[in-house]
């Protein structure tokens, strides 16, 4: 049976410039669960960004956001 040790020297000889290739691979196996919260995270991590606004242009933005995005598809 393959081992985590195994992999790791066989990844250890692949060229730098290959290696985003192997992260997205292995990325692609993991559980929807793991990768749902790594979206969920992202998302977050923008939170209080508009705290800075007032609730009108707030509102502007999202209202323009919108019918941007309405005009798209």
């Amino acid at each position: 049976m393959l081992t985590i040790n195994a992999i790791l020297k066989e990844i250890k000889d692949v060229p730098v410039n290959r290696l985003e290739e192997i992260y997205q691979f292995i990325h692609s196996m993991t559980p929807t669960i793991k990768r749902t919260e790594e979206v969920r995270n992202k998302i977050l991590s923008y939170g209080g960004a508009f705290s800075d606004m007032t609730t009108k242009d707030f509102t502007d933005f999202v209202n323009q956001t919108r019918s941007a995005n309405s005009i798209k598809k």
